[in-house]
């Protein structure tokens, strides 16, 4: 682990330095990420959060990180789909993002152990990453990029966020449950007259082939013997346990039995050994009918596609039921209460007080405008793929229900960072282009940005 200099030493010898690169003379200060990183209210931000991320330490130890240099790697890592280590290493060769994290010099050293992300991430939770999404909002306000006035009308629309897990079957989740159960009684000391090391996986590929071969009833036939092995290792530890090992081994054995119990038509399944939270939730995909994973609902503005509200909805509840929950964390993100909500028939069935919900299930009082504003219902699609291909939102690789909630969060708040460069390359272009007579726009096609 690479030690990392005191930010206030660095601050102390900003002006005295003689011998190390500046990074505003290395770099382009009109690219679109310097320029978004002078509209952020940093400030601000680094005051919301500061009980999250002290500045000063509160015990014994290392200084903390710099609240800028975690909330920059953050931003970073969701907008350009990288993981904590591959963030850290792009960070240290890419001055752009040394400069957006709050660095003057160029720095030659790793930022922070991969690591040390996580745990700010834990220290951050929901309401500090939704801090981040606001400010990527209140960035766009200051640059003029959405009015007002575009807050008033949000498209909402749900989705499901994937979990890391492998595709659950039942000869699978059986052989990972006989394992882990032999792993913890081995860890007490418990003698097992069997651990079915030999026969258990080779139980779980017999099932698997004959899966393959459309062969069922044999299928079942070894799933009932991976059942029965299960069984007997649960009857063995409770006959040959103390009552404080059972207490220990409390959560490995219901884990155990829930999956040795449980049969297809069976609600409320757990589908993962590690990730318990995971749902199996359908959309009525024909390339996908099951996801497993946690629903999410974005909210986005209707004219400029910003996005302006993020949640992870666990229970798979109806989509219906969350318009509530989204208007309210929209108006607080965006010091705006929405005055129409635009959703899809999904929603239909329920209203919300001083609010119009939009949809085409209320064709007869439907006026023109309206269905001009209905068009604009379907901009939400590409935003979700965006999130799902290019901001890490297609699996979620962070662990249990608060990982899939920063998870999508993040993911939005990367996807509001790109999405005011690209709105910054299109407005200083278009500035450009209207300097520029006739003739020399041939000449300067390639010139995006003003020096």
């Amino acid at each position: 682990m690479t030690h990392r200099r005191c930010p206030a030493e660095g601050h102390e010898n900003q002006e005295r330095d003689l011998f190390r690169a500046r990074l505003d003379e290395m770099i382009d200060m009109s690219h679109p990420l310097v320029r978004v990183s002078e509209a952020m209210p940093w400030e601000t931000l680094i005051e919301s959060v500061g009980e999250s991320l002290p500045l000063v330490p509160v015990g014994p130890g290392r200084r903390p990180l710099p609240a800028r240099l975690v909330l920059g790697l953050l931003y970073l890592k969701h907008a350009y789909d990288l993981s904590d280590e591959a963030v850290c290493a792009r960070w240290l060769e890419n001055p752009y993002y040394q400069y957006f994290c709050g660095e003057v010099f160029f720095q030659t050293q790793l930022p922070c152990d991969p690591s040390s992300l996580t745990r700010y991430r834990k220290r951050l939770g929901e309401a500090g990453v939704e801090e981040l999404l606001s400010q990527t909002i209140e960035a766009a306000k200051r640059l003029k990029a959405v009015r007002r006035s575009d807050l008033k009308r949000v498209v909402v629309d749900s989705t499901i966020q994937e979990k890391d897990v492998a595709f659950p079957t039942d000869s699978r989740l059986l052989e990972v449950a006989r394992q882990k159960v032999v792993e913890a009684a081995r860890h007490e000391g418990i003698p097992l007259r069997q651990s079915y090391a030999r026969v258990g996986p080779k139980r779980a590929i017999q099932a698997g082939r004959y899966a393959h071969a459309k062969q069922f009833k044999r299928m079942r036939k070894v799933l009932r013997k991976q059942r029965t092995t299960l069984g007997r290792l649960l009857r063995d530890i409770g006959r040959k346990a103390s009552l404080e090992a059972l207490e220990r081994l409390a959560p490995t054995l219901l884990k155990a039995e829930r999956l040795r119990s449980q049969t297809p038509k069976d609600k409320n399944k757990l589908y993962a050994w590690h990730a318990p939270e995971v749902e199996c939730i359908g959309k009525g995909k024909a390339r996908q009918p099951y996801e497993f994973g946690v629903k999410v609902g974005i909210a986005i503005t209707a004219k400029r596609g910003l996005i302006v509200g993020a949640r992870s909805f666990p229970g798979n509840p109806y989509d219906g039921d969350t318009l509530a929950e989204h208007w309210e964390q929209t108006g607080i993100l965006t010091g705006v209460e929405p005055e129409m909500l635009i959703v899809d028939l999904g929603y239909r069935g329920r209203e919300l007080d001083n609010t119009r919900v939009l949809h085409k299930g209320k064709r007869k009082s439907l006026t023109a405008s309206d269905w001009r504003w209905l068009k604009r219902r379907q901009s939400v699609e590409p935003t979700i793929a965006h999130l799902k291909s290019e901001h890490r939102m297609r699996r979620c690789h962070l662990k249990g229900q608060l990982g899939d909630a920063l998870n999508a969060v993040l993911a939005a708040a990367g996807y509001n960072l790109r999405w005011l460069m690209r709105w910054l390359l299109v407005f200083y272009g278009w500035i450009l282009a209207s300097l520029l007579g006739p003739d020399d726009r041939g000449d300067h096609e390639t010139l995006l940005l003003p020096a």
